[in-house]
């Protein structure tokens, strides 16, 4: 029987996911102490969640135990372990798996009732600018078109990055003004963190040593493989879309580039120096060396995963000119 504590979050829209941990959380936080416990699929063993999650607790009321990752789950005896665990929760303890995909292997994928298995897809493009003028709004800001376009373009498609970067521009920037394209630029653009946007950037200057010192930084953060390739495969398929305006005479039009997502003074700059290091068919290569890797790193294993990222990368640089 399905465990009635038991959840499975799958998709890549991180931060819906982690308002649906934080609910889960507080309920259980409702109970009285609360033990909580995060595993990585591919790190831990599932013996090792298996025996968390059925010890009991000598001080807390309820327990929480959060593994991601959970496609890593694999073989057929930890399959069978874990699925053994969500059906037999006790009524104190709570599981969840977490993946940014969007099936998990057969024999666990259906170990939790349906309503408590939801997929958290990314916004439609046509939510996104919405959604972020009421961010603002509810924090007592005012913020420009242009301005919610150019955070569009340089913030990872999810509410969690959304979140973190507006949240950090209501903290710095004047509240008797709206938020204008010269703010995001200066604090974005310039002072955001590592990411695949950034790694692209490195890569569209073809800039080696920089786009290494970059991938290194994020996989010591602990950025999974999985989430730079699906940032990286965005921008190689904008930068095709660059490359068929080119082609049309259309580059220099403001609305076709706006239309592409490509707006800010810093994009136009990194996609018109990418497409002359990357033709069609050298953008068409580097999306099919990042499916290639991205499989590559699922089946793997984290051990070899910073060779292969390496390998990667340096692939990536030989598909241009």
């Amino acid at each position: 029987m399905p465990g009635t504590n038991a959840y499975i979050f799958l998709g890549p829209e991180l931060g819906q996911k982690q308002d649906a941990v934080a609910g889960i959380r507080k309920k259980l936080q409702e109970k009285g102490p609360l033990e909580e416990f995060l595993f990585y699929a591919g790190e831990n063993s599932a013996q090792e969640i298996a025996d968390t999650v059925r010890n009991h607790g000598l001080f807390a009321q309820s327990k929480l135990c959060i593994v991601k990752n959970a496609d890593q789950i694999k073989k057929k005896d930890e399959l069978a372990l874990i699925a053994s665990c969500m059906e037999r929760l006790n009524s104190d303890s709570a599981m969840i798996l977490i993946s940014d995909e969007l099936k998990l292997p057969a024999g666990i994928d259906d170990c939790c009732r349906k309503e408590n298995r939801q997929v958290f897809y990314e916004m439609f493009e046509n939510r996104k600018g919405p959604w972020l003028e009421n961010f603002f709004r509810q924090a007592g800001r005012k913020v420009s078109a242009d301005a919610i376009d150019l955070i569009l373009e340089l913030v990872e498609n999810n509410t969690d990055a959304l979140k973190r970067e507006c949240s950090r521009l209501i903290a710095f920037l004047p509240a008797d003004r709206p938020v204008r394209p010269e703010d995001i630029e200066k604090w974005l653009s310039h002072n955001r963190e590592e990411s695949a946007f950034t790694l692209f950037s490195r890569i569209a200057a073809c800039d080696k040593d920089r786009a290494v010192e970059s991938l290194h930084t994020l996989l010591a953060a602990k950025e999974s493989p999985q989430a730079l390739f699906a940032g990286l495969l965005w921008c190689f398929r904008k930068l095709r879309g660059f490359h068929g305006l080119l082609r049309e005479g259309k580059a220099d039009n403001g609305f076709e580039m706006k239309k592409l997502g490509l707006s800010s003074p810093k994009a136009k700059t990194d996609y018109a120096f990418a497409a002359r290091h990357f033709d069609e068919a050298a953008v068409d290569g580097c999306m099919a060396i990042t499916a290639k890797y991205d499989i590559l790193t699922r089946s793997s294993g984290s051990a070899l995963e910073g060779v292969l990222m390496d390998m990667y990368l340096m692939e990536i640089f030989g598909a241009g000119r």
